[in-house]
């Protein structure tokens, strides 16, 4: 016996389009500065038994609701929780350092504060990307710089940080000949997104930074095989 066949036409799925609108959900609405010291924890690969602390830059809330912790890593302001490389680092959970609490959800009062802020700053949505929220950088994260081949990298200092209405966040940096007021601040017009002047863009927090600029050589030998192609 044969089965029916349903009256209705079928209906073709546009997997690129599912795609499409699955990534906007997960897109950052809204940023808020970890100021407390919670902490991001992690291990490595090769010594799963030692856990590392990263302090949390920021919280961030996305389209879907769902908020997250960031730290910069590697070439992003990453989402904690999606951490999950065999040789950089396993997202374990978060930390608060004062009382040794771990957790794996955003504390109460930081999802609140996103979702007030988000409903209060709800711009109109555009075509065109534009700026909707200026993040301070509070712990000193540097950026390695680099551009075309043979071109030497730079080290530069990260001022603060852009979230733009795609849900794309970049590190603000100085241009040392445009500077007249020091210190720089966030919103001075020396400063411009890295990504709009760098071909790559690898973030450091403050004590590697300082590593790399006094050459210590196994901080070196590390970035090196880190950063050359086909590593």
């Amino acid at each position: 016996m044969g089965v029916p066949l349903s009256p209705r036409s079928a209906q073709i799925i546009d997997l690129e389009t599912m795609r499409h609108r699955l990534r906007a959900r997960k897109r950052l609405v809204r940023l808020s500065p970890e100021l407390d010291g919670l902490e991001m924890l992690y291990f490595l690969a090769s010594d799963p038994d030692t856990l590392y602390g990263l302090p949390l830059l920021a919280w961030g809330l996305r389209e879907d609701d769902e908020v997250v912790g960031l730290v910069p890593w590697m070439e992003s302001l990453a989402p904690c929780h999606e951490l999950d490389d065999p040789e950089y680092g396993h997202f374990v959970g978060y930390r608060d350092p004062e009382t040794h609490e771990i957790f794996h959800d955003a504390p109460e009062h930081k999802v609140a504060e996103l979702e007030h802020a988000a409903a209060y700053f709800d711009y109109e949505e555009t075509q065109d990307v534009s700026l909707t929220q200026q993040l301070p950088e509070t712990q000193g994260t540097h950026a390695l710089c680099m551009d075309e081949d043979g071109k030497p990298w730079q080290l530069k200092q990260i001022f603060g940080w852009h979230l733009y209405s795609n849900g794309a966040v970049d590190a603000m940096l100085a241009d040392d000949t445009r500077a007249t007021s020091f210190p720089v601040l966030l919103g001075d017009d020396c400063l411009y997104p890295g990504r709009s002047r760098h071909r790559t863009l690898y973030f450091f927090q403050r004590n590697i930074a300082n590593r790399i600029r006094n050459e210590d050589p196994d901080t070196l030998e590390a970035l090196a095989l880190m950063v050359m192609p086909g590593n």
